[in-house]
This record gives C-alpha cells, structure tokens and sequence, in this order.
C-alpha cells in the first residue's frame, strides 16, 4: 500500500484540527478548541483513490500546531514529507501576512513544488464568508487555494480535498517511476 505524508500548517486557531477530523473522519475532540501541542498524526486510508484497483493509499495527516514556540521540531516534522496543506482564517489579516511565513518555512525550504501545496481558507460556522475579495501576494497567488465552510457545503471540501490527495498519488508513483528508470539506465 501507497504511503504519503502530509502536513497541516498554518497559524493558531485557524481550523487545522477541525479539518484533519472531518478529512480523516475521526470524531476525535470535535465540539472544544484545545490548542495542538506539537503534532497531531491521523491516518486516513483510501482505496482506489488513484481511480486504478491498486491497493490504495494511507495518509498520514500530520496536524502541525501553529503555535511557533514549535519551530525547533519543524525540520523533523518536514521530513519525508509529500506535501503540505496551510489553513488559515480568511477574516484575520494577521492569518493573511503569516501564510507567507508558513509558505516559506514548509514549502520553498523543502524544497516542494507547489503542486504539492494547498492553501485552505477555512471558514469557521457563523462567519461571514466572503469568499470573492481574497486578494493573495506573489508566491502565494500561485498556489491552488479553496474555501472551506464545513457547515454550508463539507462534500465540496471532501471533493477538493480528495483531489488534492490524488496529485500527491500522481506526484509520488511519477517520482517512483523516475527512480527506477535512473536505476534501469
């Protein structure tokens, strides 16, 4: 079975947490906030997400608390790491200015392509999501960014975040594949 680790960044209190539960289908802590300490792993498995009858793929989901008092374990969260999903709270500019940081440290460090990178504005229940006037600065404009509001459409989030998960497939058996044909030639 197909392994891939991804990370989930992003600032404190932006619904990192909220979003691993729903992708991962756990129930685990759904109603409190509780800040993560550190990291959180959740494995999620999908057969067939590839759309072949292969054996499937487990995901970590590694759930990265956005507290910076964390930075020193960065690097080793990174490690081994096949992409990297930054949440933010679209409604907070101080969220806006501190994605560029999370970019930064958990992408362009890695270094991942940005195919590997998904930016999720995630709207918290009673927000007002304006989901139109979200002006994003260079590198960030580039990456594919979807708006997540768990009450009004969560099988819209689902489909993106599946999408999301079958590039990191693509990416990884393409990766897979380079090797073996430098290993062959």
């Amino acid at each position: 079975m197909l392994r891939a680790k991804v990370l989930l960044v992003g600032p404190r209190e932006s619904g990192k947490s909220v979003l691993a539960n729903f992708v991962s289908e756990s129930t685990e802590g759904i109603c409190s906030y509780s800040p993560t300490q550190g990291v959180r792993i959740l494995e999620y498995e999908k057969p067939n997400l590839s759309g072949n009858k292969g054996a499937g793929c487990r995901f970590e989901l590694w759930d990265c608390s956005g507290d910076q008092k964390f930075e020193a374990c960065w690097p080793a969260l990174m490690k081994d790491s096949h992409g990297v999903i930054i949440i933010f709270n679209p409604e907070l500019p101080s969220h806006l200015k501190e994605i560029e940081m999370w970019y930064s440290c958990f992408v362009q460090q890695q270094p991942l392509l940005d195919s590997q990178c998904l930016l999720v504005a995630h709207h918290k229940p009673g927000s007002a999501a304006d989901t139109e006037n979200l002006s994003l600065a260079y590198p960030l404009n580039k990456l594919k960014l979807i708006h997540s509001n768990l009450e009004e459409d969560p099988e819209d989030v689902r489909m993106e975040f599946i999408k999301y998960f079958r590039s990191i497939i693509t990416i990884i058996n393409e990766s897979r594949e380079r090797e073996e044909m430098s290993i062959i030639s």
